[in-house]
């Protein structure tokens, strides 16, 4: 029963966590394109 865990957590373990950063990296990149079409918003509806 352990070593299918270890097997299981060898095989799926590694694809999560590669999805989960890469997630991590797409939010982050998100929040920034977020925050510059709120920030050219801004300027042009200032003129």
């Amino acid at each position: 029963m352990d070593m299918e865990w270890i097997h299981l957590v060898g095989d799926i373990g590694f694809p999560m966590a590669i999805t989960f950063f890469l997630l991590h990296r797409m939010e982050r990149k998100l929040d920034d394109l977020i925050h510059s079409i709120k920030d050219i918003k801004f300027h042009t509806t200032d003129d």
